[in-house]
């Protein structure tokens, strides 16, 4: 069966945050499958939160990126309610695919991406064949 492992950055257990993914206060790692069946694996701490952000890069400093995806290798979808400027570097480079909920709610959020699996899983397959986990 097919399954894609699925980072959601979290204000709080039901929530999306409203901010910057790297700025998430954990991500929810869940298995999300083919068949409808949605598997809560961890709540893992954002180690990257409260990193200091170059005044001149701003939001969106390459070495906040880093440590972001550095935290999540072993995933294959970065799930978010908003992103920012680092949006474009996860979907350039790295082999992560980005996808927007358009909702805070938790459920919600883990419904639309059973609703859209079968995409996300080319995404991820197409991914995968052409990136490294993260590119310089």
């Amino acid at each position: 069966m097919r399954c894609l492992k699925v980072a959601f950055g979290m204000e709080d257990d039901e929530h999306l945050i409203d901010a910057h993914y790297g700025d998430s206060e954990f991500f929810a790692i869940y298995e999300v499958c083919e068949d409808g069946s949605v598997k809560l694996l961890e709540k893992r701490p954002n180690k990257a939160k409260d990193f200091e952000e170059e005044h001149d890069e701003g939001h969106g400093d390459p070495r906040k990126f880093k440590a972001v995806v550095s935290q999540l290798l072993d995933v294959d979808v970065l799930a978010a309610f908003r992103m920012g400027p680092n949006f474009l570097r996860i979907r350039d480079k790295t082999n992560k695919v980005a996808f927007f909920t358009r909702t805070r709610d938790l459920k919600l959020a883990l419904q639309r991406l059973l609703e859209n699996f079968d995409e996300l899983w080319e995404q991820v397959q197409a991914k995968k064949a052409e990136k490294p986990p993260i590119e310089e």
